[in-house]
């Protein structure tokens, strides 16, 4: 299945200054940016044709893909001065590369895109800076026994607040933590059926129009994930996903479990 990533948007609250024009897919996570994270770990399920709608700093992702290190990641020989690699990331990756505009909405980056799925039926998409160690293909499974429109993956509230339970006296009656309130939240990873571009209009969005449609007609499905889910929407949530793939505390790279890759 193609895999629709989006990597369009400003990053502003990861930027450590005007001058920093580096987009947030390009943020590093050990010897590799967030976006290669989350690729890598749709082509460890067999999804190795990506269409990435770009946008602001669109030049630092085309020129990572076009000046690949495969020795960054891969083990490799040194033999009369040339270069053999032992095992390879991106070999077998197909990768569009499409402006879908500075200020788009992720709708409509989606429907900008949408040209270039071939007509499939079915397709995924995400953001380029959440990892998770999810069951991607329990997911698209249960997806594709379902009579849905789209699914989204939803995880237990991220915040670290506390909700404070009020009584007309102002007396307070319960604290509770936001995680622990019977609630979820988008996680992103979606799976698509053409049909969602049905109620996403010219500027629309994803979630409050595609997905938002679909849930009013009873076709939206949500797929519980309580494992690992990491967003990266701040300098210190990457810094600590950086510091986690140092220590080798890496739950998302799914890759790893098999042997294969750095």
């Amino acid at each position: 299945m193609k895999v629709v990533l989006f990597c369009g948007g400003y990053g502003m609250r990861m930027r450590n200054g005007a001058s920093d024009d580096v987009p947030k897919p390009m943020a590093m996570v050990g010897p590799r940016p967030l976006i290669w994270h989350v690729m890598r770990y749709y082509a460890h399920f067999g999804h190795t044709e990506f269409i990435l709608c770009l946008g602001y700093g669109a030049h630092h992702i085309k020129d990572f893909f076009l000046h690949y290190e495969e020795t960054t990641s891969n083990d490799f020989v040194l033999r009369g001065g040339r270069t053999e690699l032992l095992s390879t990331d991106i070999s077998d990756w197909t990768i569009t590369f499409a402006q879908t505009g500075i200020e788009s909405p992720i709708g409509e980056r989606l429907r900008r895109v949408r040209h270039h799925l071939d007509g499939d039926e079915m397709f995924l998409a995400n953001y380029a800076d959440v990892l998770t160690d999810a069951p991607l293909d329990e997911m698209v499974e249960t997806f594709s026994r379902r009579d849905a429109g789209a699914s989204m993956m939803v995880v237990p509230p991220q915040s670290s607040f506390h909700c404070v339970e009020l009584g007309e006296d102002g007396l307070v009656g319960g604290i509770t933590a936001v995680s622990d309130l019977p609630l979820w939240e988008n996680g992103g990873y979606f799976v698509l059926r053409q049909e969602v571009f049905d109620h996403i209009p010219e500027n629309g969005d994803l979630v409050a129009d595609g997905c938002g449609g679909l849930a009013k007609e009873g076709r939206l499905l949500a797929q519980r994930h309580r494992g690992f889910w990491k967003p990266t929407d701040t300098v210190k949530e990457r810094a600590a996903l950086d510091e986690a793939y140092a220590r080798g505390d890496r739950p998302w790279a799914v890759w790893e479990r098999d042997g294969v890759g750095v």
